[in-house]
């Protein structure tokens, strides 16, 4: 088995991706579908997402310092490649895909009603990278929809159907191969065993 080498780039796949909704200090308002966006610290909580300067909720992002993290689900697709093809500069994409402003609880961003999860975010900082511009943000708090909560009244994500992105592609993230920490607990009762 060998491995073809190839010049430096980002193969880092695949990636959450999400529907980050924006507004500027007029109220306009935009969703940008962003494939780099992840966890940057537990304590306190904080993400990152990274934009091109030239991308419409750039500016608003950047004048308010307020966004919001919008899970995607396998129902959202359509609306999620959508939000990352179009321009808000064009068209309203709340109202062209058919997805739901909610009001938000501690920033002036609306949510996307029909998320399985929510995430607002105020940036603490601005790393002008390249191509890119990371957004390091505080998580300031999170909204879950009560549907996914289980018989223990547990969030299950999974059964919202979460999507990734990989290489241009959408896909849905299958079935569960094993939980945190079961390489481990697996191990032990293979030695308990013999």
């Amino acid at each position: 088995m060998s491995k073809q080498s190839w010049k430096p780039g980002n193969m880092l796949y695949p990636l959450p991706v999400v529907m980050v909704s924006a507004a500027d200090k007029e109220g306009r308002d935009d969703i940008i579908t962003v494939a780099w966006a992840g966890t940057v610290c537990t304590n306190p909580p904080m993400v990152s997402i990274s934009i091109r300067p030239e991308r419409y909720s750039y500016h608003m992002i950047r004048e308010t310092g307020e966004f919001v993290i919008n899970l995607t689900t396998e129902e959202l697709a359509f609306a999620t490649d959508y939000c990352g093809v179009k321009s808000g500069r064009d068209v309203d994409k709340f109202k062209e895909t058919g997805l739901t402003r909610e009001k938000a609880e501690k920033v002036k961003v609306p949510m996307i009603a029909e998320a399985p999860v929510s995430i607002e975010c105020k940036v603490k900082e601005i790393r002008e990278l390249g191509s890119h511009h990371m957004f390091i943000a505080q998580v300031a708090a999170v909204h879950a929809d009560e549907k996914y909560m289980d018989e223990k009244n547990r969030f299950d994500l999974n059964r919202a159907r979460p999507i990734v992105y990989s290489h241009g592609e959408y896909l849905g993230t299958g079935k569960k191969l094993g939980t945190f920490g079961y390489s481990v607990k697996k191990a032990k009762k293979q030695a308990k065993k013999r």
